[in-house]
């Protein structure tokens, strides 16, 4: 059976930094022996706990040869080495620290020959990876034409999703892309083959090192009690993370002494797409009966409402560790704190609007740019703000990602369309011919050169092509599928996007990229975003402008106060923080991510995701979502789950309301000018912000009752149905 501390009284002896770190991590650092769990919640001071737990454990006099550090990150492993340096005075020369590549790699320079290579082994990166990939499909004859076929990108990402998940390779096809089943016998017979020729070559990519090391460890006992008995103490950052080859890794490499200790926290497990598996950190107790569980519930970021609401959004998940964070700022009269907000916008650009005007507003109170961040599920979320940004001449800095119009996919769709609109577009014609296949550059600027002089694109098609290879001519008669489907909804931009996405160009991205289905919903962002466009002229200029002078900013840097805000995935987000934090788009479908929604505990990582969000805030969070979407038809967001579970009292709703100055009627509700923003384009006021008093805590509300009086034209809104009565 487990032990589970009561940190707030297990303070230890305050001899050895006992007036540094708190009473939960004093704990840790003074009893940690055996097998150890730390839960480590959000902003608690995990990296400092186990830099004293490691300086605590050469205080004692445990050699420093005899201690492993594990990390995710060259630069965690660089930052924990550096403070235990600064703690003790001097750097420990036998101390091994870094991540789990870095010291698989060592360990199999030393034994290489109990797996059957040289110690000099080569290490290819993905790219060299992706080189042999490529050799091997080459060499295998593989038909590139057929339309299912992946590139080497593609088979790599499933490769390794397979090993370190521990999975089946077709059981990886058909959940990362079912739509690639018939080509798996194909893929794998080019696995088996890039395997040999890794061998022969005596080389290994990135995943060999965790895997073979761990099979070193497994089926060679002598190997495994000589590494697990120089290694007393086993320290490892981030556990919610691993994988299940590291997990096993690390059971192995502790296994004589036993003294593991895993800091983590599985609010904070968001990486399964990467293989990461939360039941490693869930089954820590069950693998090591009596290990000692320690909580970190301490936070020294956020304010106590950021945390009261994080507690109770992560209070939804069955699969998890119970933990309550408490702001370090609790001693402060809770008027120094403000709630976090809740913000319900007509549509996207709304949204986009209110969140930029929201970050000029604090710009002028005083808040740093630098310290302002926008966190959304998806890239594709961004692109509605990206362009208010670019508007409003509000520099950003874009982590997790490419600027929306800079992204290939979007380019290539653009292409396709620029030629229908200008038959001369050169680099457009060039673009999307070396799409094709069987079409490379000479053949591309030969077909164009042919195409220069027609008055139409219609005419240009017909225009004789003269001699082709037969691999080329299968790629123009695809292209020219393409176009034609594209040609029959040119008269509405966003119908020939879709045209063209349906066409041979989406088999291109199924097999092209791992992330392809991201790409999709790129693309289809850029189609609702067209839907405002009557012609292909207007649209293509529209965007242009906003590309190029997108372009231009990012070239020229910050404004002239050199600050960015930041925006982000919230997967790029984990680990860093910001004064304010602004998470969009909070709907159903989009977060949380619609797919997720329909997985195995797809649903318990989205609040984890959420969750995440949340706690990067330190003292101003702002939480927003569009009620209206649009697609092929509009629709009727249903604002996210993780909204309708938090209780009425963890934020104060804000209503964007029409402006009078703007030429449109306000709603009847009374509302505080004090508390009124104006949200304007170009100087001219187009709506406010009134924030509603929030409801007891308990107080039920369904959808309907929380949205009634969202609309004053007299139409009505079918919550259940997701769909509209009547015109908006």
């Amino acid at each position: 059976m487990s032990k589970i501390f009561n940190l707030s009284s297990s303070s230890g002896s305050h001899a050895d930094f006992g007036d540094e770190i708190n009473a939960e991590q004093l704990a840790v650092v003074h009893k940690a022996d055996g097998p150890c769990l730390v839960l480590a919640g959000a902003g608690s001071g995990k990296t400092r706990t186990i830099v004293y737990r490691v300086a605590h454990l050469l205080r004692q006099g445990i050699p420093a040869e005899a201690i492993l550090l594990l990390t995710f990150t060259n630069k965690a492993a660089r930052e924990m080495l550096s403070r235990v340096e600064y703690l003790l005075g001097a750097m420990p020369a036998r101390l091994l620290g870094g991540t789990f590549h870095h010291v698989c790699n060592l360990f199999l320079r030393r034994h290489a020959s109990a797996v059957g290579f040289g110690a000099n082994f080569s290490i290819l990166d993905q790219e060299d990876s992706r080189d042999l990939l490529n050799a091997c499909i080459k060499d295998a004859k593989v038909d590139t034409r057929q339309k299912r076929f992946p590139s080497a990108s593609v088979l790599q990402s499933f490769w390794s999703y397979s090993r370190n998940a521990r999975s089946a390779f077709i059981e990886t096809v058909e959940l990362k892309q079912p739509r690639l089943l018939n080509a798996v016998p194909q893929m794998e017979a080019i696995i088996s083959a890039y395997e040999k020729r890794k061998k022969d070559a005596n080389a290994m990519d990135f995943d060999d090192l965790l895997v073979r090391t761990t099979e070193l460890l497994r089926q060679n006992s002598p190997i495994r009690e000589r590494l697990a008995s120089q290694y007393r103490y086993v320290l490892v950052d981030e556990y919610q993370d691993t994988n299940r080859v590291q997990a096993e890794f690390l059971d192995l490499i502790s296994s004589v002494h036993k003294n593991l200790l895993v800091v983590g926290d599985d609010a904070q497990s968001i990486y399964s797409f990467r293989a990461a598996d939360i039941r490693n950190i869930l089954g820590f107790p069950g693998r090591y009966p009596g290990a000692n569980i320690f909580k970190l519930e301490t936070n020294y970021r956020s304010v106590p409402p950021i945390l009261e609401l994080a507690n109770e959004s992560i209070r939804w998940n069955i699969d998890q560790f119970p933990k309550e964070l408490r702001s370090s700022k609790n001693q402060e009269p809770r008027t120094n704190f403000q709630k976090p907000e809740l913000v319900s916008a007509a549509n996207a650009e709304e949204e986009a609007q209110f969140i930029a005007e929201m970050i000029l507003k604090m710009r002028d109170e005083g808040v740093s740019m630098n310290e302002i961040a926008v966190l959304f599920r998806a890239t594709f979320h961004s692109q509605a703000l990206e362009f208010e940004l670019t508007k409003r001449d509000i520099s950003y800095d874009y982590r997790g990602g490419i600027r929306f119009f800079e992204r290939s996919h979007i380019k290539d769709a653009l292409s396709f369309l620029r030629i229908a609109a200008n038959p001369a577009d050169e680099v457009s014609w060039l673009r999307v011919l070396r799409l094709q296949n069987g079409i490379g550059t000479e053949t591309a600027g030969k077909i164009f050169s042919l195409c220069r002089g027609a008055a139409s694109l219609k005419d240009a098609l017909l225009m004789d092509k003269g001699a082709l290879s037969p691999r080329a001519t299968a790629g123009w008669n695809d292209f020219t599928k393409t176009l034609a489907a594209m040609l029959a909804e040119s008269n509405k931009p966003s119908e020939a996007i879709r045209a063209v996405v349906k066409s041979s160009y989406g088999d291109y991205l199924d097999n092209e990229f791992p992330n392809a289905d991201e790409r999709r919903e790129d693309l289809e962002q850029l189609a609702a975003f067209a839907e405002k466009y009557d012609s292909l002229e207007s649209f293509l200029a529209e965007s242009a402008l906003h590309e190029g002078y997108a372009a231009g900013r990012a070239g020229a840097g910050a404004g002239e106060d050199g600050e960015k805000i930041v925006l982000s995935t919230i997967h790029q987000a984990k680990g860093l923080e910001w004064d304010a934090v602004f998470v969009m788009h909070l709907y159903d479908g989009a977060f949380p991510n619609a797919r997720a929604m329909e997985e195995d505990g797809g649903m318990e990582e989205e609040r984890r995701l959420f969750y995440v969000a949340c706690t990067r805030a330190r003292k101003h969070l702002f939480l927003s979502y569009p009620m209206i979407g649009h697609g092929e038809r509009d629709y009727l967001h249903q604002p996210s789950q993780f909204v309708h579970e938090l209780p009425e009292s963890c934020f104060e709703r804000v209503e964007l309301r029409r402006s009078p100055s703007a030429g449109n009627t306000v709603f009847k509700d009374d509302f505080d000018d004090d508390d009124a923003i104006e949200l304007d384009e170009l100087g001219e006021p187009r709506s406010v912000i009134a924030k509603t008093p929030s409801l007891p805590r308990g107080t039920k509300q369904s959808p309907g009752d929380r949205f009634a009086g969202a609309r004053d034209d007299g139409k009505k809104i079918d919550w259940k149905k997701k769909s509209f009565l009547g015109d908006y």
